[in-house]
This record gives structure tokens, sequence and C-alpha cells, in this order.
């Protein structure tokens, strides 16, 4: 797409330039994460080249593209009308690639958003078993307690934990879940038992830090009318290592449970919750078939996956 006089089919403001579209690449990277390094990062080029690609893209389309400030680079209004140009060649180029490619395995890299639980032990077995299938398949896996901006490209596809209702956006249910109240054996063993909800008081909660709990999803203690948690993180991995070393009792996911065999599920027939994963993406990706095969993939291994761990787990109470 050398010396493109328009960005895919659309004439532009800029359309008798002869842009790059390697410059293009670079000032989307530049636009999503608003820093020079940020993007160089992403792109795997030294920020002084991202500099000079942004500098000959503004001398092709004799406009300033952006203002830097100290929060970093911001578009100018010049620059947010390329945006969707360079947004559509995008698209095209990754739709050239895809029917170069044929309808083999998946190739190429794709970045997945994920809240950290489903992060740490759901998906790496998921991705795995997609990896072994596609060799050509690199994912990498951004774990983090927030929703993910899809529009500054900050992951190719994200999982939430509630259905968004606003924004472009495509969204496909990824899975049902199920969180159930769970200490450690230990723990269980020297403390008053817990035969029903109202001897939960005096016992140590673990749970979510009140003002950082992101999604109203999340708020587990409100909903089952206990707490105040006294152990607390924004991290579901540290919160089942407190569990793991008897510090308390607390809502943990069923699919967890195999990363922390000591933890005893409880109250399972009184108290359970059902929550499910949401697979969400930009909606200018849609026609995007190597996005669209993976997220079949996903979703039907992660499917597999929950149907087995839950039958698992069925199976080792039933010996208990």
């Amino acid at each position: 797409m050398q010396g493109m006089g328009r960005v895919g089919n659309i004439a532009h403001p800029y359309e008798a330039t002869g842009m790059d579209w390697d410059d293009l690449r670079v000032f989307l990277a530049v636009a999503r994460t608003e820093s020079l390094s940020t993007a160089g990062k992403r792109l795997k080029i030294d920020p002084a080249t991202v500099g000079r690609r942004i500098a000959r893209l503004e001398e092709a389309t004799k406009a300033r593209l952006f203002t830097k400030s100290p929060q970093g680079y911001a578009l100018t209004e010049e620059g947010a009308r390329l945006v969707p140009h360079a947004e559509q060649a995008e698209r095209a180029t990754l739709s050239a690639e895809e029917s170069l490619s044929g309808p083999g395995g998946l190739t190429g890299l794709i970045r997945l958003g994920a809240p950290d639980g489903c992060a740490n032990y759901l998906l790496p077995q998921v991705l795995a078993r997609i990896c072994d299938a596609n060799p050509g398949l690199e994912v990498q896996i951004v774990a983090l307690p927030r929703v993910f901006n899809l529009s500054k490209r900050e992951a190719d596809m994200a999982i939430a934990v509630s259905r968004p209702e606003a924004g472009r956006l495509t969204v496909q249910k990824l899975t049902d879940y199920r969180l159930h109240l769970a200490a450690s054996q230990y723990y269980l063993a020297t403390h008053p038992p817990i035969l029903t909800p109202q001897d939960l008081t005096g016992h140590r909660i673990v749970g979510y830090i009140p003002d950082m709990i992101f999604d109203k999803e999340l708020d587990y203690l409100a909903e089952i009318g206990i707490g105040p948690a006294t152990l607390t993180s924004n991290s579901v991995s540290v919160q089942l290592n407190w569990l793991r070393h008897g510090a308390g009792v607390g809502v943990v996911h069923d699919f967890a449970l195999p990363a922390a065999p000591n933890l005893t599920r409880f109250l399972t027939d009184r108290i359970s919750l059902t929550r499910a994963f949401w697979l969400i993406r930009h909606e200018s990706d849609a026609r995007l078939d190597r996005l669209n095969r993976f997220a079949d993939q996903l979703t039907r291994e992660a499917r597999a996956e929950m149907g087995r761990l839950e039958s698992a787990l069925r199976q080792d109470e039933t010996r208990a």
C-alpha cells in the first residue's frame, strides 16, 4: 500500500498527499497510546523513528496531527479527522492479509484483555489448546482488574464480567460461571463451624477493596449480605492466596479451585452466585475473518473447559 492517495476506498482531506501505510500505522499507534515510546514498544521500533515517521506524515498531509503536553501526545482536530480513514486502511490491510493466507490455521498476534481471575485460572489452559491447534498463532493476555479501552486498541478483544450497553462494540457471551464461599481446610478446622449464613458473623472475610470494585457484578458480599471484608484486594489472585493460607473465608470462582486444592466450598446449598464472561470487540472488526475464527474457537474451548472443571469439582466433592 505504498504511496496511496486514498485510505481504503474512502476519499479523505489529504487525498493527494501519497501517504504511506507504514506511516499511518505509526500514526494510529501514537493516537491510541498518546506516547512515542509506548507506540514504539507496540510496533517494535525506537521512539526516535516513531517521531520521524509522524513528522514525515505531518509534512505529507501539511497538517499538524498531534500536540505535545505533559500528559503525552494528543490528537489535533486534523489528527482526529484522519483516525477513521487510517483505521479503514488498517482493516483493509488485515483483510488482504487474511485473504492471502487462505483458510488454514490462525496466525499472527492477538492481544486479549481479561480480568485477572479469568486471565489466571481459565484462559491459560484454553489458549494453550487453541495455540496447539494453530502453531502460527501468538497470543498475549493482558490481565488487569478493569475495563479495557478497545477504541485505543489496548487489546484486539476483551473479556468483561458484565455486558456493555454503550459504545461501538460487538458482544457475545463467552461462558457462564459460578462462585461459592470457600475457606482452607485448616481454617474451617480451627474456627467455629459455619452451618448457616448467620454463622459467618465473627469470621474474617476476604474480598474486594470496596472503592476499587470496577463493576457491580463483582460486589459479591453486598449481594450475599455479609461483610464488611477485613482483608481486601483488587486482585482475585491475592484474595485466593489469602484463603489458601488460612486467612479467612471469601467468595471464590469455582473454576479457580483446581489451583487451590486445599480450599473447601461450604454453604453451597444456601449461597451460590452465577455470573458470565462477555467477549467484546470493536464493531469495525466484525468483518475480520481471523478474529471471528479466534472468537469462535475461544468461545467453544472456554465453554468446554468450564464444563470439564465443574464436572471434576462435583466428582471430587462426591468422593469426599
